[in-house]
């Protein structure tokens, strides 16, 4: 909802207006683009009017007839290219989005290209969005996908950190923290174990929320803009827990679906990458090897088979699929009955009821054939992924 409301010029999307949406550009940088691709399809940023989407740090060209829509972190070189970009009036308007809260000096830094540029009148907004963080699933987010190596577990446990580097991490993670519940609209109540890198986070969440709440008139949890958030007054509760007393992943890791895709599969941003194998042709001595296809498949809230699935135990994943791919199979088989039936010879009564009573079967059958697709594009999909589970188990 939030990155609709932020493609919509940061205006919430109207339900059922049949106007055209109004056509943009959307620019993001590596950590933008990992928070909309789990989200949003290419079809889905078309239907908002998006009808270019580019990296920042590309090359692009001049549009000067269109708005654009930034959405990007605020660091040194991605202000410094949005400063570039306005000097050479790349586009009609810009609405600046920065994923976490952007400093002042840097605002500034932006006012000053855009007074060089002459540009002020066009840039249109200036948004925090405080969207630092990634949405994999409905009740499911992971902090970062780029440089995911700063802030995992074997940076924090480094024997040769600095406190300097432990201050950044600390910092990343607790910003993220913060950014999901703004978004969310709600002040959790925080419990963490004590002495551990989970209590840093935690005092400095605390402090970053209450002074966000001390200045009445800027908080980020009062107003309009959170919609539903102001009016719950259940708290959510937030647990931060150690890794090192994190008890839940070895009893959690079980020959379930998702698990060893994750494991075992190249998985990322519910995304699975495969290298088809190339059968057992024997090539002749001396010829190349054959190029591996790669597929990716994505696995989506919209699958299914996979959202019914995927905490199953993987041989009954494989059984589901065979019992699918035999629905499917009769299903097919009843079209094909229905078509032999239709060259009915002779014109006896017999026929004719017949033909009568099949043509609403066969009017059926015809209305259902994009969901028999779509259940044949699933099945080929997960029999793939679960071949490729199968192969790593042997």
């Amino acid at each position: 909802v939030a990155l609709k409301r932020m493609l919509n010029f940061n205006v919430p999307p109207v339900k059922n207006s049949t106007g055209e949406p109004v056509w943009k550009i959307l620019i993001y940088d590596r950590f933008g683009q990992d928070i909309i691709s789990p989200l949003l399809s290419v079809k889905e940023l078309r239907d908002m009017g998006i009808t270019l989407h580019l990296l920042l740090h590309s090359d692009r060209d001049a549009i000067p007839d269109v708005p654009a829509v930034y959405f990007v972190m605020p660091t040194e070189e991605n202000i410094d290219r949005m400063c570039q970009d306005l000097r050479n009036q790349l586009y009609e308007s810009y609405y600046l989005n920065f994923i976490s809260a952007i400093s002042r000096s840097k605002l500034e830094d932006i006012a000053n290209a855009a007074i060089g540029a002459n540009a002020v009148t066009q840039v249109a907004k200036v948004f925090d969005q405080y969207l630092n963080f990634i949405t994999l699933e409905d009740d499911m987010f992971v902090l970062c996908n780029q440089n995911k190596e700063l802030v995992s577990y074997h940076a924090i446990n480094r024997p040769d950190i600095t406190d300097t580097e432990m201050e950044t991490i600390m910092d990343t993670i607790v910003d993220s923290l913060f950014c999901f519940f703004v978004t969310l609209g709600a002040i959790p109540i925080i419990r963490c174990s004590r002495g551990t890198a989970a209590e840093m986070v935690a005092v400095k969440l605390d402090k970053k929320l209450r002074e966000n709440l001390r200045d009445a008139r800027n908080s980020l949890f009062t107003g309009d803009t959170l919609g539903a958030g102001q009016f719950s007054f259940q708290r959510p509760l937030l647990v931060l827990v150690d890794r090192n007393i994190d008890l839940a992943t070895p009893l959690h890791h079980t020959w379930t679906y998702q698990a060893l895709v994750h494991d075992v599969l190249d998985f990322h941003l519910n995304r699975v990458n495969l290298e088809e194998s190339t059968g057992m042709e024997s090539s002749p001595a001396g010829a190349r090897p054959k190029k591996k296809n790669k597929k990716s498949y994505d696995l989506t809230a919209s699958d299914k088979f996979w959202q019914k699935h995927k905490g199953s135990p993987f041989p009954e994943v494989a059984e589901s699929v065979q019992q699918e791919l035999e629905s499917y199979r009769a299903q097919e088989d009843e079209v094909k009955r229905l078509k032999s039936i239709m060259g009915i010879e002779g014109e006896d009564e017999g026929a004719i009821s017949m033909l009568s009573d099949n043509t609403a079967k066969l009017t059926s059958a015809v209305s259902s054939l994009p969901e028999l697709l779509e259940k044949k594009r699933l099945i080929d999909l997960h029999t793939n992924v679960a071949t490729a589970v199968l192969e790593h188990i042997k």
